[in-house]
């Protein structure tokens, strides 16, 4: 008994197209990783911003205890004798110096100035993180449609599916690059 077999045939175009669609799937998995770390890391500086504002308003509090304090105490002092003037003027010079501290500590960077720039700082960097986010997510759409394209482009034999999709796998590849190069351009 002879057996027959079958032979499909596929195409060259065909196996042109499987490769556009595993280049595409490539640069895929690469678009969503970046897209992912991203997002990790503007929710981990947004924790980092908000603990920043946190000790800053924490100094603010303190600087303003110590101001009201101060005052309060040359109030209830006014009209004392020499003897208590001289140490009441020195509790106050104490306390206004604490103050001062709140205010800038270059020494440990955590004065109320560099506190406020440390958290401007995070607050950019995230904002910068979350557009490359918003950029890299354009990208694996791009991406994705053009591997839905060029896939029903085997199954239909129109080509020029295949050429749009191979047209939006280099549209989400350069997206792709701009989230990491240019991530405002494009993701807010």
């Amino acid at each position: 008994m002879e057996h027959e077999h079958e032979i499909e045939t596929h195409p060259p175009i065909n196996k042109r197209i499987g490769i556009l669609i595993g280049v595409m799937a490539t640069i895929l998995a690469f678009t969503e990783m970046a897209a992912h770390n991203a997002d990790t890391d503007v929710l981990r500086e947004s924790v980092e911003a908000s603990d920043t504002w946190a000790f800053f308003q924490a100094k603010s509090i303190r600087a303003a205890m110590l101001r009201a304090d101060v005052r309060a105490l040359e109030a209830e002092t006014s009209g004392q004798s020499q003897a208590d003037a001289t140490k009441v003027a020195a509790t106050i010079s104490e306390w206004n110096e604490a103050a001062a501290h709140e205010d800038s500590e270059p020494s440990t960077g955590e004065g109320r100035k560099e506190l406020a720039a440390k958290a401007q700082a995070i607050e950019k960097h995230r904002d910068e993180r979350n557009a490359a986010k918003e950029t890299y997510e354009y990208s694996s759409g791009a991406l994705e449609l053009g591997i839905l394209l060029a896939s029903s482009a085997i199954v239909t034999g129109l080509i020029p599916l295949a050429y749009l999709g191979g047209v939006l796998g280099v549209l989400g590849s350069v997206l792709g690059v701009l989230g990491s190069l240019a991530p405002h351009l494009v993701g807010g």
